[in-house]
């Protein structure tokens, strides 16, 4: 199993660039950061600067969409990457939910997302592809670039459109009963689209809290760093409620009855410890969608991951005790799983 690491693009960024140094020294492969214009900094540059100062790591965003920034240009941001330090990037996407929201635009559609994903690689890799009905084609692009196209993805279409076109599948919650159905659905769309669906490359993305031991104190402490999650998962899984109905058989009701109680939700706290918009989010959630308690309790989770097809634990550190958990991980994790 590889590791990533996943960071928001605050300032200053000389610390996610440490940090991400941090993560590479720990056996860490990917570092990862939030891609949303208005909340954050701009994460590209910052790519730049990291790639500068590592030796292996891969970094991509987590995610980003073909709203903010048009397809071309994200291709040739990746390749220009690739050029200047080696095919050491990876294109997460998705519809957009925070870029596109505090813009004060929907999501993409997945028609969009779908051409996108493959006008992205096309060029990044060095073919034509066709922007707007034009033949376009990046003619400095060297032979042998690459750059894989990962999906984040929770409802039945956007599951199937992973299997059918992206190199990988991001899904953001650890819960193992979801993760299964979800790793099926994906594969199951990539056999029927005449791929081997053991080449799509599956992430799960989620907090990660390591305490010193289970006591009530510490993973109560540990929850409530890792509440945000659950409210941010909880405005896709809104969408999907809205889209098929709760109880449609469509969607697992493991995954969408905690949302009864979700009220509203600022975007000014999206992805933060603390976020006031998260208090619908019980105990049972947080548990079962980001991973807490002492090292065992990770090994342990980590490993049902793995066994229902898991390739890469992605670690949101959005907390704390980002420095601990990356050195926890790296100490007494990365060498049991990796």
């Amino acid at each position: 199993m590889d590791f990533g690491l996943v960071l928001q693009a605050d300032p200053p960024a000389a610390d996610v660039i440490a940090l991400m140094r941090r993560a590479e020294e720990a056996r860490f492969t990917h570092g990862w950061t939030f891609d949303s214009a208005v909340l954050w900094q701009e994460p590209f540059v910052i790519y730049s600067q990291i790639l500068a100062r590592t030796e292996r790591l891969t970094v991509g965003p987590m995610v980003t969409n073909p709203g903010t920034r048009t397809p071309e240009v994200t291709a040739s941001t990746f390749a220009t990457l690739n050029e200047m330090y080696g095919n050491r990037t990876v294109c997460g996407i998705g519809r957009g939910d925070s870029a596109m929201r505090v813009a004060g635009r929907p999501p993409a559609s997945l028609a969009r997302l779908g051409e996108a994903m493959d006008v992205i690689r096309d060029l990044a890799e060095g073919r034509e592809a066709s922007v707007n009905g034009t033949p376009v084609r990046l003619p400095w692009v060297p032979e042998g670039a690459s750059l894989p196209v990962w999906m984040a993805a929770y409802g039945p279409r956007a599951l199937a459109l992973a299997g059918q076109r992206a190199d990988g599948f991001i899904l953001q919650l650890a819960d193992v009963f979801l993760t299964e159905w979800m790793v099926k659905t994906v594969r199951a769309a990539a056999a029927e689209a005449g791929r081997d669906p053991a080449a799509v490359t599956i992430c799960v993305a989620a907090p990660a809290y390591v305490t010193a031991d289970a006591s009530p104190a510490a993973l109560a402490h540990a929850r409530e760093q890792c509440r945000w999650f659950g409210g941010m998962v909880g405005n896709h899984v809104a969408e999907l409620v809205a889209r098929y109905g709760e109880g449609s058989g469509r969607v697992p009701d493991e995954l969408t009855a905690y949302i009864k109680e979700r009220q509203g939700y600022d975007y000014t706290h999206h992805g933060r410890a603390g976020n006031p918009d998260t208090v619908f989010v019980p105990d049972e959630i947080v548990d079962r969608f980001c991973v807490i308690g002492p090292v065992e309790a990770h090994v342990a989770k980590l490993r049902e991951l793995r066994a229902v097809g898991v390739d890469q634990f992605a670690v949101y550190a959005m907390h704390d005790a980002r420095e601990a958990v990356i050195d926890a991980y790296g100490e007494h994790i990365i060498p049991v799983l990796g």
